[in-house]
């Protein structure tokens, strides 16, 4: 058995792993390359494997540096099918579409052919399968258990057996407890080979009831100096938490009644997703369904859909609050009103996920005085505030606390979806406390398991 790191090796984004067993080879994720132009003309480059030669691939969840090059395999000739669970595979096909726009765009600025198009989307669509969580299901050479990774809705780590070996991916390892979605599964123990995430590695988040308070306060701060604030926030679970905790705050009569915006169709559409699987959702959230709570919805909430509307946002005075996306600040609409509002200094930023290398977001909690948009040079007058307890990632506690249960067994861990610092430290920290040999994968290496 070998496996070849193709993505997110020492880089967050990309996810994308070779696993060969036998004559037969598998993908497990397949995601597009985001954080800056160097990063993303990655995209648009041949995959370095002949994708005619794939027997299957496995979906870790459906964000899109995981998805985002699915339809590029079938444009380049692969014919197999794919597998995820049931509500990752709705989502992506969404986040797939709404991408797609982008990927246009992107390809005007390099010159490059547009790498797919909904044609492609649509047969990756028509060759997944989804799965529920525990279920088990043979794949070639394989058998194949989907684990609720506690991420997003619908996320999982992969456990893996053949040739009498178990290996895991963890996929984007939740931060545990989630709104909503509730606690990740447990790790077998039986596990020889565990492929973790380190995008927090070096990291511990804030006490995740600090939340709530913070944004209260941010948004009385907003009431006060009569300004704006904006959250660029990911479509995906990053919203609806937002919208969950607005609505709790509202119900308790903790936030003024202000205008609060969700600007993105995306996030919109998604959310519809999330009302739709909501049998995945928690023990404590499914009561407050049942109880009459709609969970994601308050008064003052709007919901932008078309542009018009969007634009009409720019009518309503301050204060007021725009969550849109993308979370990086990499595209979508919250560069419009980052642009309008980023050089006034009664307004804030408040970044609630992470922000990758090269991105707009980057720059910003960086501490840059001045961004590039639209050609302009914008002045940051703004206040900037970073909220580390609104990570949907698994920080470095929690990390070491999800592989204790399998450290008897592991023959090894290999740590990807990382830049390099936060994976050493997380390698070092497995060593010291659980007694656990790994590394830091490089980009495009290959083991033997």
């Amino acid at each position: 058995m070998k496996l070849t790191f193709y993505g997110a090796a020492k880089q967050v984004t990309g996810s994308n792993f070779l696993l060969e067993v036998g004559d037969q080879k598998f993908l497990i994720d397949c995601g597009l390359n985001q954080g800056g132009s160097f990063v993303e003309k990655k995209n648009f480059d041949p995959f370095p494997y002949d994708v005619k030669e794939i027997t299957a691939v496995f979906v870790t969840h459906p964000h899109i540096d995981h998805v985002g090059r699915l339809p590029k395999l079938y444009k380049d000739g692969f014919h197999g099918k794919v597998y995820s669970t049931i509500p990752g595979r709705d989502a992506a096909n969404l986040l797939l579409l709404d991408s797609e726009h982008i990927l246009i765009q992107e390809a005007e600025r390099f010159k490059k052919p547009v790498i797919y198009g909904v044609r492609e989307i649509e047969e990756l669509m028509a060759n997944w399968t989804g799965l529920e969580y525990g279920q088990s299901v043979k794949v070639g050479n394989l058998q194949v258990t989907f684990h609720n990774a506690g991420h997003v809705l619908g996320s999982a780590f992969i456990e893996i057996a053949a040739e009498g070996k178990k290996i895991i991916f963890s996929g984007d390892l939740g931060n545990s407890p989630a709104p909503i979605i509730g606690k990740r599964a447990d790790p077998p123990e039986d596990i020889d080979y565990c492929v973790i995430e380190g995008t927090y590695g070096n990291r511990v988040h804030g006490p995740r009831e600090e939340r709530k308070g913070l944004l209260e306060d941010m948004i009385e701060d907003t009431v006060k100096s009569k300004g704006v604030l904006m959250i660029p926030a990911f479509a995906m679970e990053r919203t609806q938490e937002l919208l969950f905790e607005l609505n709790e705050l509202a119900e308790h009569g903790r936030i003024p009644r202000i205008p609060i915006f969700i600007d993105s169709p995306l996030a919109i559409k998604l959310t519809e997703i999330y009302k739709k699987h909501h049998k995945y959702f928690d023990e404590e959230t499914k009561k407050l369904i049942q109880s009459g709570d709609s969970i994601f919805n308050f008064p003052g909430l709007k919901m932008t859909l078309t542009v018009e509307e969007s634009k009409h946002i720019n009518d309503v005075p301050p204060p007021k609050v725009i969550i849109a996306g993308a979370g990086m600040s990499n595209a979508g609409r919250i560069l419009h009103h980052e642009r309008r509002y980023l050089s006034d200094k009664k307004s804030t930023l408040l970044v609630v996920g992470y922000q990758a290398e090269g991105s707009l977001g980057r720059q910003l909690i960086d501490g840059a005085k001045k961004v590039k948009m639209f050609g302009e040079d914008i002045p940051v007058r703004c206040r900037i505030v970073v909220a580390s307890a609104y990570s949907a990632h698994a920080d470095q506690p929690q990390l070491l606390s999800w592989l204790e249960p399998m450290r008897k067994n592991l023959k090894k861990v290999f740590v990807v979806h990382s830049e390099e610092e936060s994976g050493k430290e997380l390698v070092q920290k497995m060593r010291d406390e659980l007694a656990i040999d790994g590394f830091v994968a490089d980009p495009d290496s290959t083991v033997e398991l």
